[in-house]
Formats: C-alpha cells, structure tokens, sequence
C-alpha cells in the first residue's frame, strides 16, 4: 500500500507533463481526467493505510515526487509517440496491483475493500485502453511492443471490458501470474 500511495502520485505529475506536452485538446482534457483519476486513487489508498495504521513512506514519497517530474519535464522533450506508450504499459500493470491487493486482503478475511479495488484496477484498464487506442496504428508500436512486452498483442492483464463484469477471481490473472 505504500508504494502503490506513493506511486500514484509519480503517476498524476507524469500526466501533468503529459497533458501538457500535448496539442489537441480532447486529449488534453482526457489526459487530466487520469490524472483526476490517479489523485482520486492515491486518497483512497491514504484512507485503507489509515484504516490499518500503516504509515506513509517518506523514502516512497520522495523517490516517486521526483520520478514523476522527471517524466513529467521528459514528455517536453521526447515526443509524441512514447509517453502514450509507456503510460498505457504503466497503467496494464497498474491493474494487477489493485487485484493483488484486493487477493491480499481477502488472504486476511478482509472482504470490504474488494469493490472499490475491484473499481480501481477496472480504472486502471480503461486507462491502458486509452492510451493504447491512441497509438495502436503507430508504426513504431511494433518495435516497442517487441521490445518491451505491450501493445497491440501483449498486455499485463486479461481484463477484457467489452466482457460483462464483474468477472470471476479465478478469471483474472495478471503477467506475472503465468506458468510456463
């Protein structure tokens, strides 16, 4: 919980610069929406961390403050086509971080978090949707995909929102949950 608090807000900079480093304005506005998104998900984290007296990591919070400008100053600067793509990648393994959390609570017995994780991680995947729709015809997507594991036919989930919801547990798994 403490990393994912703090890694909300490395992500809202990141959009910031995002948002900003972009011309048209649909997609300005629907980038600050995410980022909207991300501020609304970093509070409910902070509420479930007070719940349970687990206490916000200063050592988190600094390392992502200045991962999140970081990325925020480089959308400026590295062009159009990769801050979409490394934050539709983000945002695919974002989803699995809501449901772990969701499993881990429900490991304890603790069951009342499990709609607004179960919310938050479909959040996440219509974020990754987004950002994927808006290069998925790009002709550097396949390289990038090839290189880093995300695109067109590869993502960290298997959240499918065409499919009706909510799905089974069982049905979700997330990248790292794959046997070989």
């Amino acid at each position: 919980m403490k990393m994912a608090y703090s890694a909300e807000k490395a992500a809202a900079f990141a959009y910031q610069g995002h948002a900003g480093s972009v011309k048209d304005k649909e997609a300005k506005i629907r980038i600050k929406q995410i980022e909207d998104d991300e501020w609304e998900h970093r509070r409910e984290v902070l509420e479930m961390m007070k719940q349970y007296n687990v206490p916000v990591s200063r050592w988190y919070e600094f390392r992502f403050y200045i991962v999140g400008k970081m990325i925020s100053m480089g959308c400026y600067v590295i062009g159009w086509f990769m801050p979409y793509y490394f934050a539709g990648r983000l945002e695919s393994g974002n989803v699995c971080e809501y449901f772990r959390m969701k499993q881990f609570f429900n490991s304890l017995g603790i069951h009342e978090h499990d709609q607004l994780l179960y919310n938050m991680g479909i959040k996440e995947k219509e974020h990754e949707v987004y950002f994927l729709e808006q290069i998925k015809s790009k002709k550097l997507l396949p390289f990038f995909e090839k290189l880093f594991n995300w695109g067109n036919k590869h993502s960290f989930n298997n959240i499918d929102l065409d499919k009706k919801y909510p799905v089974e547990e069982s049905d979700i798994y997330c990248k790292t949950d794959i046997k070989k």
